[in-house]
């Protein structure tokens, strides 16, 4: 079962809180909630591939803590950015090794 999200109202509840809302109801609420459709943890890896190749890595290493408690091992993480460096580019991957060897290690 996936965790309730509070991230949106954690950080931004009195700047922006319809945003907020959305982003801890909607997309982590209803969206990330839809296991018998897709795993969290498949929600995960396609949202770590996703940041990773958009070069979004504050938001990536974020996902990528999540994806570890989704339960993406150690060795799939680095499957999944070896196997994105050569579509996403090489320098986004030597990023996200970064961060990875932290949460991983």
């Amino acid at each position: 079962m996936v965790e309730k999200q509070t991230a949106g109202r954690d950080r931004l509840e009195d700047f922006a809180p319809k945003f907020a809302e959305l982003n801890d109801d909607v997309l982590f609420g209803e969206v990330w909630s839809r296991e018998k459709l897709l795993s969290a943890r498949d929600r995960s890896l396609i949202t770590v591939a996703s940041l990773m190749s958009q070069g979004l890595f504050p938001q990536l290493k974020s996902h990528m803590l999540l994806a570890k408690k989704n339960g993406v091992t150690k060795k799939e993480i680095i499957e999944i950015i070896t196997q994105l460096a050569f579509y996403a580019g090489w320098p986004k991957a030597w990023s996200a090794f970064s961060l990875a060897k932290e949460i991983w290690n």
